[in-house]
């Protein structure tokens, strides 16, 4: 085995934690902004709020959870702990996100919010810890990019199943309000089955050092600040993350109104853009490997910005040309994240060496509040083009007929905004 090597078995068991990551990260940005507006009957903009504010608490959550888990001693390590509580917790709060136990209206909207923050802050105690791991395990910097190429490859599926299936199970269960709790306690399943399988398949790895952490959030910036790479680097996942957060906010809407297909459009649109992630992963960490990963970066951001640009022709264009071209947007994503996260680990360890200090938690906190800031930014700000073309809501669990200024935005949000 090669020096920072991992066996295999480590790879799929860390991998799995992407299950659940893909589940949280993909339907609340899919499904929860159509809810809202066409099942709950809350206004577009109103929507776009309780939407963006609690995935926007974690920027302030994420860094308390990377330096409580830095600081954390157990027999399971600093990290493994989280993954089973943390991810426990949230696959039971997420499925009460989809409850409804208010029924339709201000109330019903005001009861998703406080239950998306719940979640959101369940999350963040499971995703920091997780992304924090890889710099622990390995020292090997193209061991990293073999960690990150499973992990990516369980996030693409984890993200065709969660997004392609869970509006299948919506529908199959007669949509509207009951529809969407079936659909919440099956994501909730996904999302349990992910944190306990990269709870037990990292059980064999090494725990590696954690360093003490900063002690307060500002010492913590002022660390990230003097790294900057890691500044340059988390700027330019922000901004990819809030690009495909509006993609994905999009689809159900782009389906609906401008493709004219609400039953099939939305998984037609998902296998397309994730499908071809699982066959381009070995070839990007080709790319990666050859070129290397800030080319392969580049290269990504390009292919997903030239697809976003041509789906603007997606009115006169034949579905499958379409269908298309939404592929070569998952072609796009699937670098973007291969890259961006294998570079992560790459400037923790160039910290590590400028400072002698190894703060991972400080680093992964600081990008899974940015990550998840973009996630959330991508559908308010879809929520608001809604808003200000003139969408009209619906409590009836069916789209209502909009107007072409509506459908515009609707295009102009699912594809020159992200581009």
């Amino acid at each position: 085995m090669a020096p920072g090597g991992l066996p295999r078995r480590v790879h799929v068991g860390y991998a799995f934690g992407s299950l659940a990551t893909g589940a949280f990260g993909t339907v609340p940005g899919l499904l929860l902004l159509p809810y809202l507006t066409d099942t709950l009957g809350v206004a577009a903009g109103v929507a776009a709020l309780l939407v963006l504010l609690p995935k926007a608490w974690d920027v302030l959550v994420n860094p308390v959870a990377g330096r409580i888990s830095d600081r954390t001693r157990s027999r399971w390590g600093a990290r493994r702990p989280y993954l089973l509580f943390g991810g426990l917790a949230l696959a039971v709060l997420f499925g009460s996100i989809f409850a409804a136990p208010f029924g339709a209206g201000p109330a019903a909207g005001a009861y998703v919010a406080v239950a998306f923050l719940a979640t959101a802050t369940a999350f963040a105690f499971f995703q920091v810890p997780y992304v924090a791991m890889p710099a622990e395990l390995t020292s090997g910097y193209a061991e990293r990019t073999r960690m990150m190429t499973w992990r990516i490859a369980v996030l693409a599926l984890a993200i065709l199943v969660a997004g392609a299936v869970a509006p299948l199970v919506r529908d199959a269960a007669g949509g509207g309000v009951p529809g969407h709790r079936w659909m919440g306690l099956f994501v909730a399943a996904l999302i349990a089955v992910g944190a306990v399988g990269a709870f037990l398949g990292t059980r064999s790895a090494p725990q590696g050092a954690v360093g003490e952490s900063e002690p307060s959030l500002r010492a913590q910036l002022a660390v990230a600040g003097r790294n900057r790479p890691f500044r340059a680097l988390l700027l330019c996942f922000v901004v990819q993350s809030a690009g495909v957060a509006t993609i994905l906010a999009g689809v159900q809407y782009f389906a609906d109104q401008i493709l004219r297909d609400p039953t099939t459009g939305p998984t037609l649109l998902f296998v397309c853009f994730v499908g071809p992630a699982l066959v381009v992963m070995p070839l990007w960490s080709r790319v990666g490997a050859r070129l290397g990963k800030l080319a392969g970066l580049v290269a990504a951001s390009l292919i997903l910005a030239a697809g976003g640009l041509a789906l603007i022709a997606a009115p006169v264009l034949p579905a499958a040309v379409v269908y298309l071209v939404v592929a070569v947007l998952g072609v796009g994503y699937a670098g973007q994240q291969v890259f961006a996260l294998a570079m992560l680990p790459d400037c923790i360890a160039y910290d590590t060496a400028r400072t002698g200090r190894r703060q991972a938690g400080v680093f992964t906190g600081l990008w899974t509040a940015g990550e998840t800031f973009g996630l959330a930014l991508g559908p308010g700000l879809y929520g608001l083009v809604l808003a200000i073309t003139g969408y009209v809501s619906s409590s009836t669990g069916t789209a209502a007929a909009q107007s072409d200024t509506a459908r515009l935005g609707i295009l102009l949000g699912f594809t020159l905004l992200p581009a």
